[in-house]
């Protein structure tokens, strides 16, 4: 039953990602969007720690020290900024994502917020998770003004001035 719930979750999700990419004129993104969550990989995890309010990748991380899936995820998804981390002599270093691919990650963390919240989802909440977990992010500093400036102008707003202003800025 965990399965079922699992794919109910990602499909709502996928759903609203799709939906909000395809308002920003994302359409193949959209379409294309976290495919990996089906893998075997992914899928094992999502079925074992599924609880339907949050990732079930977290809850795996929280019981085992690391995340399996989310390993394999963020390799594989270009709208996660840990995509764009490198290593160097110079040690850990993060690339600028292109916009595209930041555009899809408000539109990832938009869909996460509005499956995980349900009917408790506020334009606020995706800027508050962003501030909350913010503190650990490799982020390429432009990256991160351009992800931030999307999430602050929802966050005083709403989600259609939003993407149309998303549209006229950056895409």
């Amino acid at each position: 039953m965990k399965l079922i719930n699992h794919l109910k979750t990602i499909n709502k999700h996928k759903y609203y990602v799709t939906m909000l990419c395809f308002k920003c004129g994302l359409y193949k993104q959209g379409l294309l969007h976290d495919l990996s969550k089906y893998s075997p990989t992914e899928l094992k995890t999502g079925a074992k720690y599924w609880v339907g309010t949050r990732s079930p990748n977290s809850i795996e991380r929280e019981t085992i020290g690391y995340s399996t899936a989310w390993l394999h995820h963020k390799g594989r998804n270009k709208h996660h900024w840990e995509y764009w981390v490198d290593f160097s002599r110079e040690g850990v270093v993060p690339a600028k994502m292109p916009t595209r691919y930041v555009v899809e990650m408000f539109c990832d963390r938009v869909a996460a917020t509005m499956v995980y919240r349900g009917e408790n989802f506020d334009v606020s909440a995706p800027l508050d998770y962003y501030n909350k977990t913010h503190g650990y992010y490799v982020i390429h500093q432009e990256t991160d003004a351009m992800i931030k400036d999307m999430l602050v102008h929802l966050s005083k707003s709403n989600l259609e001035e939003t993407i149309d202003y998303i549209k006229e800025t950056y895409l």
